[in-house]
């Protein structure tokens, strides 16, 4: 049905704007909605696959006859209000296209969703012949494990079974070569591979606990930590780890005081991913060159860590990759040693190795030259990392003698999954030349959806797996990809009051506790709040006034007997500027109570200076996050609310959940919500991409990059596109949301590449 009944008038959808319908179905579902003819509570579903609607109760009343007429009757209805909706008569057609409501029996600018046709046709592919049948294999996987001598590259596709080639391969060359266990080198990206190739070994026949025990098998910091450890133990000992990054930060916030650096104000954790990537490509602080005010701070900063660290003999991570980098270096028989005993090393995921890991693995190799390299360049995404798909893409450069192979059987996900992904990452200009084909077809293809904006995507998402669930899929089947963790803000709330299982992969500080974002909300915190003390502390950071000034405050406070914000006013030891434009803004403050939550967020932007914070402080520490996008963001989710203290009270629940959920071990049953980037690896059997729109994916630093001639970043996000459409095993959806942070979007390029047949 298309009425319903709010605060005992009717609204009817067709006469609803698109922007109001998200606060429509909140109503709803806080049983504010009923029906017209027998006054039951009704719903507003907001789907992926069809318009809205209010759904009724299931009873013994027959209101559909009613319900007609009463449809039909409001169909010619004017302009009027409900509550907080606005209702919108029809508008006229302007030059023969239909201007925002359009003449017919949806809402509002909704926009059916779009099955991919651009797939060719499927074609059955043999895949094995009668002489690798032992290891149930296919053509091209046999050739990569049969080839154990000299330098080999497996192109890995999606889906190909690499993990299957790397361990069968490790067996052949023990069982079927004879080569000792001892003389191979295993080395994977994470602990939790070299655990699972290990396991798979032990299952083949031939192979004994002996082998499994001399079988070099880890990740780079592991074996070449080991190594250091062995030969120059007395410097590496593992109480003078610095493991976790508290410890690393509390160095740089030691050193940043000489600065002057505010350390509520400062990204400590950007700027020790900064000096990570630099240590990373072998670079120490004096040849490091500074691009920006950011970079040389960043630079003293790591100048100081490295100071520190020397003096207490401390050291981190990755001095573990430098240190061993620099033993072999510095000691020619101990590399010819290493040489002779690791005749054979095989790297997977070499599409992620960066500077200071591919030297080493070249070192060992160099003398046999018996280096077998695994990975995927249309998978390489860890750039921030330093992680460099030239590597891979310039490895027969380097080791002229070596072969290709090429998986190209993707096992993971049917023909139209694939045959997407293909249309996508065929438009990068540096990559390897390959064609991946699907073993298995079905008549469900990717389907792209148009919601009004990212609280309706999230909706129509959470709509559409509850419909899933109750047909009998499991939570563990589904998977919410999106670009930055700031993305996920929506869906994480709606959530939250859905009661379906959940997991979130967080990195780094929850939405409603970023930096830009709790400067907002202290300015409407003190509006109600007058003595709220850390949104004090977060106003005076705002103003850029030093946080000592707090302790006056409170002096003030009780001198006068008024609030810390009035206290304000009374502050002398700050710039005459300041002071000036305090005690026009304190004011202010009480008007602010009156606001919707985002009128109140435009006037503290506009009005009461917060825009001048962002200007000069308003990133997070790198190209990706910024405060102005955070701020955009943050009245996207005001909007569903229309007193500010509602909308507190909100943000309060919400940065609850999350410290719950943080400390919440994961269920294995539940939903799964992640970065593509964490995503690379997995695979679902069913896969959501949030806001495939141009700024989100490809991400707007790649845009700014590529308007100045830089075609590398955008590169990468096209290699990030195809990274999640290829985590899909049965279904694929796609959202493009005709608004991202309150501004009218544009499809991705990737989404038309995605549409245009190879």
């Amino acid at each position: 049905m298309k009425i319903a009944l709010y605060k005992d008038q009717m609204i009817h959808l067709t006469k609803i704007e698109r922007d109001q319908l998200q606060k429509i179905f909140l109503a709803s579902q806080r049983g504010e909605l009923s029906c017209p003819c027998c006054h039951q509570s009704v719903k507003l579903k907001i789907s992926i696959h069809e318009p809205p609607l209010f759904i009724h109760p299931s009873q013994t009343f027959n209101c559909d006859e009613a319900i007609k007429a009463l449809e039909e009757k409001h169909e010619a209805t004017v302009n009027h209000s409900v509550g907080s909706f606005t209702l919108p008569s029809k508008r006229e057609i302007n030059g023969g296209v239909a201007m925002l409501h359009k003449t017919n029996d949806t809402v509002t600018g909704w926009k059916n969703p779009y099955e991919i046709r651009s797939i060719p046709p499927f074609k059955n592919h043999q895949t094995s012949s009668s002489e690798h049948k032992k290891y149930d294999v296919d053509d091209s996987q046999w050739e990569a494990i049969s080839t154990t001598e000299g330098p080999l590259l497996v192109l890995a596709g999606a889906g190909s079974g690499k993990t299957r080639v790397l361990t069968t391969r490790t067996a052949y060359m023990l069982t079927e070569k004879k080569i000792a266990s001892n003389r191979l080198l295993l080395v994977t990206f994470t602990t939790k591979a070299a655990k699972e190739m290990k396991k798979r070994m032990a299952s083949f026949s031939g192979i004994t606990e002996r082998d499994l025990q001399t079988l070099v098998v880890g990740t780079f910091h592991s074996i070449f930590y080991k190594m250091l450890m062995h030969h120059q133990g007395a410097l590496w000992q593992p109480n003078k780890l610095l493991k976790s990054d508290w410890q690393r930060e509390q160095i740089i916030k030691e050193a940043s005081r000489e600065l002057g650096i505010d350390e509520k104000e400062f990204a400590f954790d950007q700027a020790l991913s900064q000096i990570s990537y630099w240590k990373n490509h072998i670079l120490k602080p004096s040849k490091v060159r500074a691009e920006t005010d950011w970079d040389e701070k960043v630079k003293i900063l790591y100048e100081r860590y490295e100071q520190t660290k020397q003096a207490t003999q401390h050291f981190d991570f990755d001095d573990m990759l430098l240190g061993c980098y620099e033993l072999l270096i510095d000691n020619a028989s101990l590399l010819e040693k290493y040489q002779q005993r690791f005749s054979y090393i095989l790297v997977d995921e070499f599409q992620d190795i960066n500077k200071v890991q591919y030297e080493i693995i070249s070192l060992l190799a160099k003398k046999t030259q018996n280096l077998c390299v695994v990975g995927d360049d249309d998978q390489s995404i860890y750039s921030f990392r330093g992680s460099d798909p030239s590597y891979i893409l310039n490895f027969e450069t380097d080791f002229p003698k070596a072969k290709i192979v090429t998986l190209n059987c993707n096992y993971r996900s049917h023909h139209s999954i694939v045959s997407s992904a293909t249309n996508v990452i065929t438009n990068n200009k540096k990559r390897k030349t390959k064609k991946v084909v699907a073993m298995t077809e079905n008549m469900k293809r990717p389907l792209q959806f148009y919601p009004f904006d990212e609280e309706e995507e999230a909706t129509m998402i959470v709509t559409d797996i509850k419909e899933k669930i109750e047909n009998g899929a499991r939570p563990r089947d589904f998977v919410i990809l999106y670009r930055t963790n700031s993305s996920a803000r929506a869906i994480f709330e709606r959530l939250v009051a859905s009661s379906l299982p959940f997991y979130l992969e967080q990195d780094g500080e929850a939405f409603y506790r970023r930096r830009t974002v709790r400067k907002a909300l202290a300015y409407l915190k003190l509006s109600l709040y007058p003595d709220d003390q850390e949104a004090i502390k977060e106003l005076l950071g705002a103003m850029f006034i030093k946080q000592s000034s707090l302790r006056d405050l409170k002096a003030l406070s009780i001198l006068h007997d008024c609030s810390l914000l009035e206290a304000m006013t009374k502050l002398t030891d700050i710039q005459v500027f300041q002071q000036k434009k305090i005690k026009k803004m304190i004011p202010l403050f009480k008007q602010l109570r009156n606001f919707s939550a985002v009128e109140a967020l435009e006037w503290v932007e506009k009005e009461m200076g917060l825009s001048d914070y962002i200007k000069k402080n308003g990133n997070e520490g790198n190209v990706i996050d910024k405060g102005s996008d955070d701020l955009r963001d943050l009245k996207v989710a005001a909007a569903s609310h229309d007193r500010v203290s509602d909308f507190l009270i909100h943000v309060d629940h919400m940065i609850a959940k999350s410290k719950e959920l943080k400390g919440r071990p994961e269920n294995e049953d539940s939903i799964q919500l992640m970065t593509v980037h964490r995503a690379k690896g997995l695979e679902f059997k069913t896969v959501y991409i949030l806001s495939a729109v141009e700024g989100s994916l490809p991400h707007d630093y790649s845009l700014e990059a590529y308007r100045e001639g830089d075609l590398t970043p955008l590169e990468e996000e096209r290699r990030l596109m195809y990274v999640a459409v290829t985590r899909a095993m049965e279904n694929l959806y796609i959202s493009i949301p005709q608004k991202r942070r309150g501004k009218r979007a544009h499809p991705s390029r990737f989404i038309r590449e995605m549409n245009t047949m190879i």
